[in-house]
């Protein structure tokens, strides 16, 4: 996976939480996670979207993300789930409880990467910040174009570049006018 990839929320060098984003502090990464599982889900044939881990102390939860061409069933997150599962069990690499999820991304898309910022531009997302950019946190727009590190959206007829590392989540907003019509002229 190229760029940067944020860390959402981890433990600190002694193993406590951290409720909040603080870069280079992070023991369990959003990154090392995506490194270890991301090559699983593409040797089980499926295209590896993404995950989100919130390692909040009474419900922590990983989210892993998946699709593939012909879509996602729910046999398909129980295959990905059953051999992710194997595997953070032999490395280990979240010491506490946590919940895994596999999904579809579903219509409302999370975006992670650069490749997927340019594979929707033009598409309108919201995004949420971690340190705000002129006094604001959440934008929402179309999306104008990334390189590796940074996004492009229009907010309000102004184009804002935003640092991918300072980017606490994304997601498409579906165009449901633009879905219903596509399926009344099939």
């Amino acid at each position: 996976m190229s760029g940067k990839v944020p860390v959402l929320a981890g433990a600190d060098r002694r193993g406590r939480v951290c409720p909040f984003f603080v870069p280079g502090v992070f023991v369990l990464s959003v990154q090392k996670l995506n490194e270890l599982l991301q090559p699983l889900v593409e040797d089980l044939g499926y295209e590896f979207v993404g995950l989100e881990y919130n390692s909040s102390p009474k419900h922590a939860v990983l989210r892993i993300y998946i699709d593939h061409e012909n879509g996602v069933a729910i046999e398909d997150c129980e295959t990905v789930s059953r051999e992710t599962a194997a595997l953070l069990d032999v490395k280990d690499p979240i010491r506490s409880q946590y919940n895994l999820e596999v999904s579809s991304p579903g219509l409302d898309r999370p975006l992670f990467t650069a490749a997927q910022y340019r594979q929707f531009a033009g598409n309108t997302a919201k995004v949420t910040v971690f340190a705000p950019l002129d006094g604001r946190r959440k934008f929402s727009g179309p999306i104008l174009g990334a390189d590796e590190d940074v996004v492009r959206i229009e907010q309000d007829g102004t184009e804002v570049e935003i640092d991918i590392g300072n980017i606490v989540k994304a997601r498409l907003v579906p165009d449901y006018d633009k879905i219903l019509a596509s399926h009344k002229t099939k």
